[in-house]
């Protein structure tokens, strides 16, 4: 009997101040990364006002000790709120601009391989079907000639505008 009374005991002891600081700071760490979205990423979550505003509010803070405190007092207003859904969004937020990215390299190793090796044409023809390859010719010819005449880089920038518009967003990297 003594027993059983000191386990009922146990489970309803508050958590230890080690604990309490863990889950503050962890509270913080997604604060910071809800400061790091966007104006319109931050729109579009489900926040009571008062957050929203703290979090504008962090971004417009510039000074290091303001700007610390002003994270934690978004902690604080995150006590109050279920962050399951703000997790989710700032990971789909972070994948999808992972994905992005190197959707974005995989554009610029086509474009520096067309322009270091005529051969590439072939491959990049068969992987890509419906590519203008002519179009792709001239620009890089036109690129390697402004390249070579130390003119502003307005050919390269049309060439990696052409890919971006060859290269689906969605294919699968290479």
């Amino acid at each position: 009997m003594q027993n059983n009374i000191k386990h009922d005991a146990d489970q309803e002891s508050p958590l230890s101040k080690t604990r309490r600081k863990r889950a503050m700071h962890a509270l913080q760490d997604i604060g910071e990364q809800l400061v790091t979205l966007d104006l319109q990423q931050i729109a579009e979550l489900d926040l009571p006002e008062i957050l929203k505003d703290a979090l504008f509010e962090a971004k417009r803070i510039t000074k290091h000790e303001a700007h610390r405190r002003q994270l934690q007092y978004i902690g604080k207003l995150m006590r109050k709120i279920d962050v399951a859904p703000i997790q989710e969004k700032i990971n789909s937020v972070r994948s999808t601009s992972i994905h992005h990215t190197a959707w974005l390299h995989l554009l610029e190793r086509w474009r520096e391989r067309l322009l270091a090796d005529e051969a590439t044409f072939t491959e990049f023809g068969q992987q890509y079907p419906n590519a203008d390859l002519q179009r792709l010719r001239i620009l890089v010819r036109n690129t390697i000639k402004e390249k070579l005449a130390g003119k502003p880089p307005k050919n390269f920038r049309a060439l990696f505008q052409e890919l971006r518009s060859i290269i689906p967003e969605k294919t699968p990297l290479n």
